[in-house]
């Protein structure tokens, strides 16, 4: 199936790892061109590279942090400066620490919030103007499951995220008429750092195995199993591309059936 992404530019934050990179080489994969960023610079130049040789696309690497208003219109601004379009955003950042009610003051709620909905607000902010010249757009925001159903021992993402889904979901009824989709992609357990990192760290702090914490995990899903960051990222794309061009507004999860509820 032909996406239509051929020679479209992508902006994908949060690409030097996991879950963004894997979005990011899905999109060249499909013939766009692709800025990527992190607030790594080191670890960004050589996905960038990585990439690039996988592709055969330009990939150019931009580091900067979201949570920052400047940077983000610093990245937009790098993107239009390279390839003089910018057709797709990608907003996606780290998730905030685990932790429950006992574990955080009001500082590491703002955090989140700056880090976690902040970005994805400012980075859109930075790149209508550009989207709406060309009269053509995809927004995309990764977010969690956890905006659907809350999970245990992550209070802070549980907080923040559903804030990105409010957003979008808004600014999804101005925008389709510029010719600009907007939508949220809601990954439930992918195989990545961060979720090896949250079951090394419920395994110490029930002194239990890495092996029992991923089968606990694993019983919820009726897919039984993990998924892979390139299921996610062959959502992602759908979504970005020419063939997603009557999909707005939506939510979609990518949890292999984890999360039950109707809507």
């Amino acid at each position: 199936m032909d996406l239509g992404l051929k020679d479209r530019v992508a902006l994908v934050a949060g690409a030097s790892r996991g879950l963004g990179k894997a979005v990011a080489e899905r999109l060249a994969s499909e013939g766009a061109d692709v800025v990527v960023n992190s607030r790594s610079a080191r670890v960004l130049a050589a996905t960038a590279d990585e990439i690039a040789r996988r592709t055969g696309r330009r990939i150019v690497p931009a580091a900067g942090d979201v949570s920052s208003q400047e940077q983000c219109q610093a990245l937009v601004e790098h993107a239009v400066g390279e390839f003089g379009r910018l057709d797709i955003l990608v907003a996606n950042a780290g998730g905030p620490p685990p932790g429950g009610v006992d574990d955080f003051g009001p500082a590491a709620y703002r955090d989140a919030l700056e880090v976690n909905l902040m970005s994805t607000v400012q980075l859109t902010l930075a790149a209508l103007p550009v989207m709406r010249k060309n009269r053509w757009g995809r927004i995309v925001a990764i977010t969690s499951v956890s905006v659907k159903q809350p999970i245990n021992g992550l209070l802070l993402s549980n907080t923040a995220r559903p804030g990105v889904v409010g957003f979008i979901k808004t600014i999804s009824r101005d925008l389709a008429a510029d010719g600009i989709l907007c939508n949220v992609v809601a990954p439930g357990y992918i195989h990545t750092a961060r979720v090896e990192s949250l079951v090394a760290g419920q395994a110490e702090a029930r002194g239990v195995s890495r092996e029992e914490i991923l089968e606990g995990m694993t019983a919820n899903i009726p897919a039984g199993r993990i998924g892979r960051p390139s299921e996610f990222a062959n959502a992602v794309a759908f979504l970005a591309s020419e063939s997603a061009s009557y999909i707005t507004g939506h939510t979609l999860q990518v949890d292999g059936g984890l999360v039950q509820g109707l809507l």
